[in-house]
């Protein structure tokens, strides 16, 4: 995984207004179909990554568990953050592309 090239690709979604992060937000972007991609960090809480990732894959959403807290929060400007939506198929591609490489 190319770290640098996640949080950059991460950032400009952000900036785009195509992040949507905090843990209401990401379950209502799950719930209301808006979600592309889940990220979790991977030092997110074990029943926390459980309910994100029940919640996904009940709505066929991929899910990646990638770079920690802080990493995550820093990458989109905010405080530490347990998981990211992206809600734009635009921006899919070079996150994976970065998340596999």
């Amino acid at each position: 995984m190319n770290e640098q090239k996640l949080m950059s690709v991460l950032g400009l979604a952000q900036k785009a207004g195509k992040i949507v992060s905090g843990d209401f937000a990401v379950q209502g972007a799950i719930k209301s179909g808006k979600a592309r991609i889940l990220i979790i960090a991977t030092d997110a809480s074990n029943s926390t990554k459980k309910e994100y990732q029940y919640q996904a894959e009940y709505r066929n959403i991929t899910v990646y568990c990638a770079l920690t807290k802080e990493q995550l929060g820093g990458a989109i400007g905010k405080a530490l953050r347990a998981a990211v939506v992206v809600t734009d198929a635009g921006f899919v591609t070079p996150i994976v592309r970065a998340l596999e490489e």
